[in-house]
């Protein structure tokens, strides 16, 4: 009875430490930028800098600021300020009992270590927005993802509802043709595309990263589809028996019981549009005007590629609404991507 105890603890102890590793691993450069977005240009130049944002510590005696470092004696390691550096002797003072004059001390002061203390650097947010003009690119970014994602959802939504419900001729060979678009690599499109765009003038405009996502998306389509088939047809039925249209089953019936799926396509969009650089920097290069936070930020590390704290400063701002609604919609996203079905 025991050993069964301790087998499953060791088990689940087990899973839990390698669930927590992974964790780690995956969160590890998200750590990072934040704790770079913190940072001061001259942390970056001292080696012995710690990981986290911070600053040397310092001690103004006698009108003076001198820097703190861990100085080792044989009673013990102590904190002292170093007012006078040498070779192989230095002087320093306790900012405990400054009264007491100068510390000698014998050693090279270079092998010591400075005292750092936690110091984020606000001015970092600041200056970031005011150089890339930040609201400007949100505005752009938050137009052309809403907007695209209001018509991922109004198509997907509608042919997927036609594929679920209705007794279409050809209904399996239209879907299978619809999912075997997904493995048309993106490279093979790209040129006639643009060429049709170009021809009737909607390069340098928004059209091209909105207009096609009111014409559905295969992924999408495949997700709300298999979702709606798992609501009983005779909700339907019901529901037509009582009057009601194809239309207001899709309103009343299909739409309230498909909210975790449709929440997960929203949120699907919305990210992938927030962050696509590619295709926005393809049609809007000459328009900075109209270019969003992808494009932006791009430009922004080209021109402050040796400031690294300004560059993660930049990106966390804009990574941060799409965190925002990732855990405001966490419930009914997770519920959408498992599909669970509907609850009786």
């Amino acid at each position: 009875m025991v050993s069964g105890k301790m087998k499953r603890f060791t088990a689940a102890a087990l899973l839990t430490l390698f669930a927590f590793t992974l964790l780690t691993a995956y969160l590890s450069p998200f750590a990072y930028m934040t704790s770079t977005a913190f940072k001061d240009l001259h942390q970056f130049s001292r080696p012995d800098a710690p990981l986290w944002p911070a600053q040397e510590k310092s001690f103004t005696w006698e009108g003076k600021e001198y820097p703190l470092y861990h100085v080792p004696f044989e009673d013990g390691e102590r904190i002292l300020a170093l007012v006078k550096k040498g070779r192989e002797e230095s002087l320093f003072v306790d900012p405990q009992n400054p009264e007491a004059g100068e510390i000698r001390w014998e050693g090279r002061w270079r092998t010591l270590e400075p005292v750092w203390e936690f110091s984020p650097r606000w001015e970092n947010f600041p200056e970031a927005w005011e150089a890339i003009d930040f609201p400007r690119l949100f505005r752009n970014t938050l137009i052309i993802a809403t907007v695209g994602m209001i018509g991922t959802l109004l198509s997907s939504i509608a042919v997927a509802y036609g594929f679920a419900r209705f007794r279409i001729p050809g209904k399996k060979v239209l879907f299978v043709i619809l999912i075997a678009t997904i493995m048309l690599p993106r490279q093979v499109t790209l040129i006639p595309t643009y060429a049709f765009f170009a021809r009737i003038g909607w390069t340098g405009t928004w059209l091209p990263l909105i207009v096609p996502h009111f014409f559905a998306n295969a992924y999408n389509v495949f997700l709300l589809r298999q979702y709606f088939l798992t609501i009983p047809r005779e909700l339907d039925e019901a529901a037509m028996i009582d009057g009601a249209s194809p239309l207001r089953v899709l309103l009343s019936v299909i739409l309230p019981l498909s909210i975790p799926a449709i929440v997960s396509v929203g949120i699907f969009h919305f990210i992938w549009a927030w962050n696509d650089y590619f295709e926005p920097y393809l049609y809007l290069a000459t328009k900075p005007e109209l270019q969003p936070i992808s494009v932006g930020i791009q430009q922004f590390n080209a021109l402050y590629s040796n400031q690294p704290h300004m560059i993660q400063a930049t990106a966390l701002m804009g990574l941060l609404l799409p965190v925002i609604i990732f855990f405001l919609a966490q419930r009914a996203f997770m519920r959408g991507v498992v599909i669970t079905g509907v609850e009786k």
